[in-house]
């Protein structure tokens, strides 16, 4: 066992340098002055250049060699198995040029926010066509013979593709689109919020209802951010949000989005701490746990129930009626700009347009100068609305900027999981709805911290969501649940 212990020691000063190479970008989203970008983008970049080092080092595979798995526990092999699968992926790819990648995307982060904040894509356009030629020759490497899209994939959902992915979302479109044109067809019209609400006051309910989901501030903050996310894992596990006057939705709603992802984080056994088992598998598990907070359980009517109480005991008068009319607000359908804003129906929608635009651009069919061209043109095709700014087409989201390509997919993916994990927790737990009318969620989250979120690596995707819906795994759930909750809501 002597070669497993070294391994494992070397691994955990790895996986903790990751961890700081995630509070660097962290604090750059949140805290950094903006002329410090071009010395974070070096400072990044040298810490990449070190990890991939460590990642690819010949001791590795030298202790790699020496192991036997069949020697190992569960939680041994599973850590084998990552390591392995890293290692591999890792050695592949030249260190120069995953150093250069760091440097790249980190100062790209800057200037994406510049020429959003500007309105001008063709500000940022030169740097994104860096970003992509240099993921694309990283994919290429790790690909070899096989498709560079699908080795971009394994980076954020291992062992899927292009082609199943695809497929899934060919079986959604039909029902989204069907259920789209019925609900915008409805006499039904809920009442959105038409006031101001105070951003300080947006921030303290958010607080509250952070900690009711099972955030644990001890190890963890809240902070804003233009793009909100979720950074750390273990012990220091950090969230952001943001806040509109005009609408409080965004910054509750995102803020139980990333406290799904946080709590997934802060809920992993501590026996995986700083160790490659102890993250979320996958982004689309991840996801589902961000989705059925925010949706199943924070936009279902119970919940909706008591954030109206929550919201007029903060805001006073909100110019909504009653609980009821409020969980018709909560859950207005209409063709908005922005993903992270979008009602249940049409963020797949966004998503599934992401997912055929970034396969264009890493293949070369869609050049970057066209992008906010084709971007526009399916966005009115699929939304019926034309994009007015960048800011509210392709430059709303930091991802591309970053080189997160692959990403975008696990979102959709994601609601998947959600939709199959609900269905199996009502089934598993009886009465839930009277708890979530009182603010309650500990049942169902602990529910998904035993069934999914304490594993963290040590099953592969696919069958961490099997093991905990006794083998569904698939879209029917998630759309038995969108046509169920919105017929209710729009008397369709």
């Amino acid at each position: 066992m002597t070669a497993f212990k070294n391994l494992m020691d070397f691994t955990r000063q790895t996986v903790a340098l990751g961890q700081i190479s995630g509070r660097l970008g962290w604090d750059q989203e949140t805290m950094m002055a903006e002329g410090s970008g071009a010395q974070r983008a070096e400072e990044t970049a040298a810490l990449e250049g070190v990890l991939h080092a460590r990642r690819t080092d010949p001791k590795v595979t030298q202790w790699l060699a020496d192991i036997h798995d069949a020697t190992l526990d569960q939680a041994g092999q599973a850590q084998m198995r990552l390591i392995r699968e890293q290692h591999t992926r890792a050695s592949k790819v030249p260190g120069d040029l995953a150093a250069e990648i760091a440097r790249v995307t980190s100062s790209a982060q800057g200037i994406w926010a510049q020429a959003r904040a500007a309105e001008n894509f063709a500000q940022f356009a030169p740097t994104l066509e860096r970003v992509i030629a240099l993921k694309r020759e990283e994919a290429q490497a790790i690909a070899g013979d096989g498709d560079v899209y699908d080795a971009m994939l394994q980076d954020y959902e291992p062992g899927t593709s292009a082609k199943e992915i695809g497929a899934m979302f060919d079986a959604l479109r039909p029902r989204l689109v069907a259920l789209r044109g019925k609900i915008l067809g409805s006499e039904t019209t809920p009442r959105a919020l038409d006031r101001d609400f105070d951003p300080d006051l947006q921030m303290a309910l958010s607080n509250k209802l952070a900690q009711g989901f099972g955030y644990d501030f001890n190890r963890g903050r809240l902070d804003k951010a233009v793009h909100p996310f979720s950074s750390g894992s273990g012990n220091d596990v950090r969230i952001t949000t943001r806040t509109d006057p005009r609408n409080p939705f965004n910054c509750i709603y995102s803020t139980i989005h990333e406290v799904g992802h946080a709590c997934y984080e802060q809920n992993i056994s501590q026996d995986y701490l700083l160790t490659p088992v102890g993250n979320g598998v996958s982004m689309g598990v991840h996801e589902s746990q961000s989705r059925i907070y925010e949706n199943q359980i924070g936009r279902g009517a119970a919940y909706s129930d008591y954030l109206f109480g929550q919201m007029t005991q903060t805001f006073g008068d909100i110019g909504v009626a009653d609980a009821e009319a409020f969980f018709a607000t909560v859950n207005r359908v209409s063709s908005g700009y922005i993903r992270t804003e979008a009602d249940e129906i049409h963020y797949n929608l966004h998503v599934l347009l992401r997912f055929d635009l970034e396969r264009q651009l890493v293949s070369g069919e869609l050049a970057v100068a066209d992008l906010p061209e084709a971007w526009n043109a399916r966005f009115e095709a699929d939304f019926g609305v034309k994009v007015d700014k960048p800011s509210n087409g392709c430059l709303q989201d930091v991802h591309w900027s970053v080189g997160l390509f692959g990403y975008f997919p696990t979102y959709t993916l994601g609601n998947v999981y959600a939709g199959c994990l609900n269905q199996a927790m009502r089934k598993d737990l009886v009465g839930l709805d009277t708890e979530f009318a009182q603010g309650n969620t500990s049942r169902a989250t602990q529910w998904l911290a035993q069934n999914v979120q304490q594993h963290g690596g040590l099953f592969e995707s696919r069958d961490v969501i099997a093991r905990a819906t006794g083998g569904i795994v698939n879209e029917q759930p998630l759309l038995a649940y969108l046509e169920e909750k919105f017929g209710q809501i729009y008397n369709l």
